[in-house]
């Protein structure tokens, strides 16, 4: 896949995913919305309107996953945005691209290359 044009940010802490709206904008990418909850998050995807999505792993006390399985279930790619990197995850996820937080805008532009 080529470099997104329209992603979606799951991630619950507001400030964080207005800056990483920020950082996808100075991109060139466009953000096709924000999800604050897994509810919103299984709305958004499946509406579908996007090219990939950055997951936290934790929202408000409760784990991505049935997002992380409706996007793969699609055929959407996804990046898990975690503190504990890859080994935070269970198994069936491992492999999966992982975007260490905190993180810098290269970080996330690299991450975005692997999709």
């Amino acid at each position: 896949m080529a470099v997104p044009r329209r992603v979606l940010i799951v991630e619950d802490e507001m400030l964080i995913a207005l800056m990483m709206e920020d950082v996808l904008g100075s991109l060139g990418i466009a953000v096709a919305g924000i999800a604050g909850t897994i509810e919103e998050a299984l709305v958004e995807a499946a509406a579908g309107d996007f090219d990939c999505a950055i997951l936290d792993v934790h929202l408000k006390g409760k784990e991505v996953f049935p997002v992380a399985d409706a996007l793969a279930e699609k055929g959407v790619p996804f990046i898990f945005a975690t503190g504990y990197g890859e080994s935070g995850l269970p198994e069936k996820y491992r492999g999966r691209p992982v975007l260490q937080k905190p993180f810098m805008v290269s970080d996330l532009e690299r991450v975005l290359a692997t999709l």
